[in-house]
């Protein structure tokens, strides 16, 4: 029997969670030639480098002294909770990773009470100590008091802590003490975290992820409970439902470094992949073939936010995606719903749309974004949230929001936030900066982030997580300009641009192909207004009293996905492409528009 650890590593998004487990991997002699290019290993998909966050939990593992540590890496984000509460169910310890100049951060809160409520050790892991002013002294005594908040044990409150910067790839037990390595972190870990028991009995294993290889089709992943499972074996599959079906495992690997090596055989304690199970989703228990026993399935939290999915049909549709009918996007949010499990996805009454709930608007996005990029075209409505009838009162998700933010501007930020129904909770200095905590409907916070950059010159950190749903707050005004619309489509001329400048700020740069219906900027005023930006200059033989001006043209506003979706209104699409992101009115024609909107 090989000696194991299993730990989960919790920390804040950014907090350097993702270069701790490649420094990690490194220690166990995993050197990779990508690593002198200063390449993450572990966040692999183009959109976790480019945003520089972790959306996947992965598997890694190194060995130490002879003792086998498995590393599951875990999000930090609320909105990919479906994730984290799979992953710390394979785990028996965890590192809680906290920014010594930051401290705790909301989602940081979010992770770590669903692992103390596992019961999980935790291991404090203050990084970053080489930052200026940083605070590590301080930020051990707020992780004290956030687990006590959060009702952890004695054993869990009794934690050890390690200082280091992972960056420079040293730990230590005393901060002022930096080292050339990150060892003492790794003694840690075996001296405080517990080995998985070993149960003997029939085998039992909580199918917890989900891997896909080309080759074999879905591979189950998940930790072995007890019993012994092996290669060829025969065994019985019990579905979230209780209903049971019979199956054979073809091939057993067990997760070593980056990859995965075969075995014949796995015990318990260990996490593992299996082949050739068919038929299987996240949350069933692989059992003996004659005596099943189930272990109770993972239960997840509700969505809070839904949105509507529909095929494209702009003008434009069909020029730049592969995939563009129904059929494509239906087999693809099936697809993606067998691993991701936060989403639903409901059909529209009308064919050709459908509407996805997830755990908010960066879950959601995050799923587009995906999709864009295999070269799906699609529009989405406007993000709604879900409402709930609780004791006959409609009821309506409340988010916890925390916005740091200079001294200068926080007034601004109050009343921005009071604005959509938040509520102040509490407000603290830390230096020239402000935290200040709010509790404030989920509606409030879509399309909050934009408007407090821009109030505070880009300068706020903002952060929230869903807390629970409460009584429905009333009426929120959210975008308060209207939309300049096109008139008729064809090329967008610099010149007709010039002359509307003065109406509002645009979205197209000159010589873009527009479409008549298609949102090309915001107005001024709260009313829509439909302009006409394919007018060129007339030439004509007579001359021109002064010389002709030049049309100087000030840089349109340019919205990343998540901008787009929360700042456009309901009678109002954004159409994704491959190539392409553009905000349009879901009734293009103007006439149209006007009758409906008797």
């Amino acid at each position: 029997m090989q000696n194991i650890r299993n730990i989960a590593i919790i920390a804040h998004v950014d907090h350097g969670k993702t270069t701790l487990v490649d420094k990690m991997l490194l220690a166990g002699h995993l050197f990779r030639a990508n690593q002198e290019k200063g390449t993450l290993i572990l966040d692999n998909n183009d959109l976790e480098r480019e945003r520089g966050i972790t959306i996947l939990s992965k598997n890694v593992s190194i060995n130490y002294k002879d003792v086998k540590i498995n590393i599951i890496d875990t999000p930090g984000h609320s909105d990919f909770g479906g994730e984290v509460e799979r992953v710390l169910n394979m785990a028996d310890g965890c590192l809680l990773l906290v920014d010594a100049f930051e401290g705790p951060m909301p989602q940081t809160r979010f992770v770590l009470q669903k692992a103390l409520e596992i019961g999980l050790k935790p291991i404090v892991v203050i990084n970053k100590v080489d930052k200026p002013n940083c605070r590590p002294e301080e930020v051990r005594d707020m992780i004290w008091e956030l687990m006590y908040n959060l009702s952890a044990t004695d054993d869990q409150l009794n934690f050890p802590t390690i200082y280091g910067s992972a960056k420079n790839g040293w730990m230590n037990t005393d901060w002022r003490k930096p080292t050339d390595n990150i060892i003492p972190l790794l003694d840690s870990i075996l001296e405080n975290i517990p080995a998985p028991t070993q149960l003997e009995g029939t085998p039992q294993m909580l199918i917890t992820s989900l891997d896909f290889s080309s080759y074999t089709g879905r591979i189950a992943v998940g930790r072995v409970h007890r019993g012994t499972l092996r290669e060829g074996m025969d065994i019985t599959l019990v579905k979230r439902d209780g209903t049971k079906q019979k199956s054979k495992i073809k091939e057993l690997h067990v997760f070593e470094g980056m990859g995965r090596a075969r075995k014949s055989e796995v015990s318990s304690g260990d996490i593992c992949a299996l082949v050739g199970i068919d038929g299987f989703e996240i949350g069933d228990t692989v059992c003996d073939f004659e005596n099943p026993e189930a272990l109770p399935p993972i239960t997840i939290d509700e969505p809070t936010m839904s949105m509507l999915f529909a095929i494209n049909d702009s003008p434009f549709y069909g020029q730049d995606g592969k995939f563009v009918t129904s059929r494509h996007i239906q087999d693809r949010l099936n697809k993606e719903l067998e691993k991701n499990l936060a989403l639903r996805v409901k059909s529209g009454e009308v064919e050709g749309k459908w509407i996805v709930s997830g755990r908010g608007v960066l879950h959601l996005s995050v799923l587009v974004e995906t999709m864009r990029r295999e070269g799906y075209e699609l529009q989405v409505g406007q993000p709604q949230v879900i409402y709930k009838e609780i004791d006959g009162v409609k009821c309506e998700p409340v988010e916890e929001l925390t916005i740091n933010v200079s001294e200068e501007y926080s007034s601004k930020i109050i009343d921005m936030v009071t604005r959509r129904k938040g509520n102040l909770l509490m407000m603290t200095n830390q230096g020239e900066r402000v935290n200040l905590e709010f509790e404030i409907p989920s509606r409030g916070i879509i399309g909050l982030r934009t408007n407090v950059l821009t109030a505070s010159a880009g300068e706020a950190v903002m952060a929230h997580r869903y807390k629970e749903y409460q009584p429905y707050k009333g009426e929120i005004n959210r975008r308060l300009n209207g939309s300049l619309v096109a008139l008729e489509g064809g090329t967008a001329f610099a010149y007709a641009i010039d002359k509307l400048q003065d109406r509002g700020r645009f979205f197209i740069f000159p010589q873009e192909e527009v479409y008549g219906g298609q949102v090309v900027g915001e107005h001024n005023k709260d009313n829509d207004l439909v302009v006409n930006v394919t007018k060129s200059k007339k030439l004509t033989n007579m001359r021109a009293s002064g010389a002709d001006d030049k049309a100087r043209l000030i840089p349109p506003v340019q919205f990343s996905l998540e901008e787009a979706l929360e700042y456009i209104k309901e009678d109002e699409y954004v159409e994704v492409t491959p190539k392409h992101m553009r905000m349009r009115k879901i009734i293009l024609d103007e006439l149209e528009r006007k009758r409906a909107g008797r």
